[in-house]
């Protein structure tokens, strides 16, 4: 029976129903099992598998690959865990990987430890799939559409052709999208990675991260890496972000629909300049994204004028978050340039829509402009 997506998102990953037991059953605490004789089994020590993590492994499967039985699922204590345990465990001393020189500003972090184990690591943009130009005998290439915090876009279908044509593996970052935005395995790549802290569970209360690929030997790689090394999700956090998943589609459907709302009315803001969002018409990355998005995401940015006019607009916001994250209920937004690892202006603003009435949200935006430019001298 085929379902939608808001039906998959409700009921995914659920066991069947048992009577007198719970549709979701509760996390399991557990560093050991009972384990008579030979150690066969899904189950023998915490550091390996978790029931919860089960549940919530084949729930996230199931969006990032509705339909399909091979897809695989790990779980990780956080999406650089996730990111980490992809790269780490695919490649090694001699190799060349392909990543984004505009993405997740931790991405520099892992490019100085990758050139410590002797793997040569080249960058480029991703706007106009400028990754190509780099892709020649590298191990794996590495993309992030749409891009953390520019929000440019690149065909994720020829990048990955091309990437397997030479012999490359392929890893998408899909975390600002959500597997409701774009599936990135269905578009030729062979992982799907994200930090699910961000949209999929969509309350700011959890650090976790996951890797989905239909190859078994490289999940195998990817869950001998988690098991190695530790970076292991504890039971409770896996349950709530399972328990999440349930309003994903309600979610972001509202924050999409905020964000597009913002974003219009942003673009009549004569202090605002170099507005980005993928679901606007003019938008340069709009053709692109909508080929392969089903949603544009809950992230606009957008630059104000200077430091200071940012960090006025911020504090005059009443609906919205001063933090670092995005994806949650609650509307957030931060002058990105304050951690000084991003390429951006001064007055760079992410901001991350949530779920408030868009009436209110875009009023407390606008008033807040309002007062950031009365007070500018």
């Amino acid at each position: 029976m085929s379902t939608g997506e808001g039906t998959r998102a409700v009921r995914a990953g659920l066991p069947e129903a048992r009577k007198h037991e719970p549709a979701l059953p509760g996390p399991a605490f557990a560093a050991h099992y009972h384990l008579p004789g030979e150690p066969t089994g899904p189950y023998a020590y915490g550091r390996d598998s978790n029931p919860t993590w089960t549940l919530l492994e084949q729930a996230i499967g199931e969006l990032e690959a509705p339909g399909e039985t091979g897809a695989e699922t790990v779980v990780f204590a956080s999406g650089m865990a996730a990111v980490s345990a992809v790269l780490l465990s695919q490649v090694g001393a001699g190799d060349a990987v392909v990543l984004p020189d505009d993405g997740y500003q931790a991405l520099p972090l892992v490019r100085e430890r990758l050139e410590e184990y002797g793997v040569e690591v080249r960058t480029a943009p991703t706007r106009g799939e400028s990754q190509l130009s780099v892709l020649d005998g590298a191990k794996l290439l590495w993309i992030e559409t749409p891009s953390n915090p520019g929000l440019d876009v690149c065909d994720v279908r020829r990048l990955a052709d091309a990437a397997h044509a030479r012999g490359a593996l392929v890893a998408v970052d899909n975390t600002l999208a959500t597997p409701l935005g774009q599936r990135p395995l269905a578009l030729g790549a062979d992982f799907a990675v994200a930090s699910a802290t961000k949209g999929l569970t969509g309350h700011g209360d959890l650090l976790l991260g996951y890797v989905v690929c239909r190859d078994t030997a490289l999940a195998a790689r990817v869950r001998q890496w988690r098991k190695v090394v530790g970076a292991i999700p504890g039971p409770m956090e896996a349950w709530l972000a399972h328990r999440s998943l349930a309003t994903l589609q309600l979610r972001s459907d509202r924050q999409c629909a905020n964000a597009l709302t913002l974003a219009r009315a942003l673009a009549d803001r004569a202090e605002v300049t170099g507005l980005r969002y993928p679901g606007l018409p003019d938008d340069p990355s709009h053709t692109i994204a909508s080929r392969q998005m089903r949603r544009f995401g809950s992230v606009v940015s957008f630059e104000l004028p200077g430091r200071d006019h940012a960090e006025r607009f911020l504090a005059e916001t009443r609906l919205v978050d001063d933090a670092t994250s995005f994806g949650s209920v609650r509307s957030s937004a931060e002058r990105r340039g304050r951690w000084g690892g991003d390429a951006v202006a001064e007055g760079f603003i992410r901001f991350s829509a949530g779920a408030e009435d868009p009436d209110d949200l875009v009023a407390d935006v606008l008033r807040a402009l309002d007062a950031a430019a009365g007070r500018d001298t």
